[in-house]
């Protein structure tokens, strides 16, 4: 077995930077890569390259494999007859996967040997025990982990539930070793009431599971979109409910749209105030122990004076109501 010479592997020196490690190994990974090259020895050349990469990358490999290699170059070695030293590796501590290979991007996606239980013996003599060590840890049975999302929806969908189709975006490494956002479509059934913050559950549309268990949960957040009525607090809904001076005044009966569709008549008390708030028990959103409300904020509209007749209907009022004085509290 050959001492492999990793820097020459890589193509760079020995005082590289890990930056300059990063940029030859993007360089080879895309020219050795076996899904995109070409060449009859791309496999072999993809995993010394990502052997090197793995070393080269992790602090404490790099450090052990420096020492290592000191000594080899002041005591030689049998071309063909490397065997590593005894206690060689005493005072370095090595994490798998911790700075390992990359992507072909660079972009930190794991393809390497510590991965791939893919090694030459060479790395094996050196890193393998410890990184099956380490992988045997990893090769357990776990149910895969839930991802989460948010969804927007309407005001009517939630209170009365729908169907309907989204789109999730998602890095993924690609075929050949680059990150790719990839879309995925899924129906989602919303149930009737669902509301704000609340969470919709999609059963193993997660991440998969490892050792045959099964995938983690997709919980989609629910948002609702503005409204051009509705303002959502909680469970309740607000609506603004414009009426006339008349209407405040004497009272009146008026038609009023509720949230998720249809009209119901309310009465406007009379002597009702501007911001006045009325209640419509129970038609916000459900919930326990009770449902929310709906409430209506009467906002007294006044007709412009932009006829003869609402003119002297103005005048008539400010002679009738002369004794009336709306800045009384600010004492002037």
């Amino acid at each position: 077995m050959d001492f492999k010479d990793y820097y020459k592997v890589l193509g760079v020196e020995r005082s590289a930077t890990e930056d300059d490690v990063r940029k030859a190994y993007r360089k080879l990974a895309r020219k050795y890569h076996p899904d995109v090259s070409k060449e009859a020895d791309a496999e072999v050349k993809m995993r010394d390259v990502n052997e090197a990469n793995d070393v080269l990358r992790d602090k404490e490999k790099r450090a052990a494999y420096d020492a290592l290699a000191d000594r080899v170059a002041r005591g030689g070695s049998p071309d063909g007859d490397f065997r590593p030293p005894p206690g060689w590796d005493e005072g370095f501590e090595f994490h798998r996967g911790a700075r390992g290979a990359a992507g072909p991007s660079g972009s930190g996606g794991r393809s390497g040997p510590a991965d791939q239980a893919d090694f030459s013996d060479f790395f094996s003599s050196l890193f393998g025990e410890s990184e099956r060590r380490s992988a045997a840890r990893q090769n357990h049975r776990a149910r895969g982990e839930d991802h989460h999302a948010a969804i927007e929806i309407s005001l009517e969908d939630a209170l009365n539930g729908s169907e309907r189709e989204i789109s999730l975006r998602a890095m993924e490494t690609g075929a050949n070793g680059e990150p790719d956002w990839k879309t995925r479509t899924l129906s989602v059934k919303i149930p009737a009431g669902v509301h704000p913050g609340q969470f919709i559950r999609l059963a193993r549309q997660g991440m998969p599971g490892h050792g045959g268990e099964a995938p983690g949960d997709l919980y989609l957040e629910v948002r609702i979109a503005p409204h051009k009525l509705y303002r959502i607090e909680g469970r309740d809904i607000y609506l603004t409910l414009p009426v006339t001076p008349t209407e405040a005044a004497l009272g009146a009966q008026v038609e009023v749209p509720v949230p998720g569709g249809g009209t119901v008549e309310v009465t406007v008390p009379a002597k009702a105030r501007n911001g006045m708030k009325l209640r419509l028990k129970g038609r916000g959103f459900p919930g326990s122990p009770a449902a929310g409300d709906v409430y209506l904020l009467l906002d007294i509209a006044l007709p412009p004076a932009d006829t003869d007749a609402v003119r002297q209907a103005y005048e008539q009022l400010a002679k009738s109501a002369s004794s009336f004085n709306p800045r009384r509290h600010l004492g002037v």
